[in-house]
């Protein structure tokens, strides 16, 4: 038995074996940052931090005529969506139903995607983590609003990048609507913009829940280190005679080691 207390539920295999997919359903795709940057781990659920490779000098050590320098690290954080399924419906799982009702469960593997999205790639200053467009030295790309001008703004990130010597290929992290926007659009001549976009980046588009406007990251590997110390898992809290109280949880950090290495493109 481990934290999760999943051998307590009133849940069966066959039960389990669907929230399970339905959760992976639901956060594969909406996972966005995971798929631009490195992605260590998992470690588990004791993993507590990482560590920054740097230190900080004490006021005073216990002995007169010494140096004290404290080890600097990154504590990991943890996040989880509580949600609820009906016995009811766990009972028509066991009995083959293939379409239990799992709303709930979508909408905390939606969250939870969002939050770790908006962590990585605009920061979370309460957990000490500073995301991609906060590390960014670089000055924002204005987007104007024109699906149809999106390449040449986007051909703009990558041109700072290259002037800052920092090499291909280039992943694109999109909001919803600008990914919207951006698979609707055709230029002049016919050419997707989403095509054309993939030919100027040469590496991933990924849609972004949570994401505001865009940002152009390095994929050369090392730049960005996500560091998982349990992947997301759903683990059992409580029931009654009606419903089960489960939740999502992950712990994990997020580390910019080079903040050169991304461009913020800034909604109008």
């Amino acid at each position: 038995m481990n934290h999760l207390l999943r051998e307590q539920a009133p849940t069966t295999e066959t039960a389990w074996a669907q929230i399970d997919d339905e959760a992976r359903r639901q956060l594969t795709g909406a996972l966005a940052a995971r798929q631009l940057v490195s992605f260590l781990g998992p470690f588990g659920w004791t993993h507590c931090a990482t560590t920054l490779g740097r230190t900080e000098p004490l006021a005073e050590a216990p002995v007169e005529g010494l140096e004290a320098r404290r080890r600097r690290v990154l504590a990991v954080v943890e996040l989880r969506a509580a949600f609820s399924i009906a016995r009811d419906e766990l009972e028509a799982a066991e009995r083959g139903a293939p379409d239990i009702d799992l709303g709930d469960l979508g909408e905390a593997a939606r969250r939870m995607a969002r939050a770790e999205n908006v962590a990585v790639l605009h920061g979370w200053p309460a957990a000490g983590i500073v995301g991609v467009t906060e590390a960014s030295p670089h000055p924002p790309v204005a987007l104007s609003g024109d699906y149809a001008r999106y390449p040449s703004e986007v051909a703009r990130a990558v041109e700072t990048l290259l002037d800052a010597g920092v090499q291909g290929p280039y992943g694109l992290a999109l909001g919803p609507e600008e990914y919207t926007g951006v698979v609707e659009t055709t230029e002049h001549g016919g050419i997707l913009v989403f095509d054309h976009l993939r030919q100027i980046l040469g590496g991933p588009i990924v849609w972004a829940p949570g994401v505001r406007g865009a940002v152009v990251l390095s994929q050369r590997g090392g730049d960005f280190r996500f560091e998982s110390g349990q992947d997301l898992s759903v683990g059992y809290a409580s029931h009654d005679a009606h419903r089960v109280s489960l939740y999502l949880e992950e712990s994990f950090t997020f580390y910019v080691a080079s903040p050169e290495a991304a461009v913020a493109l800034r909604a109008p």
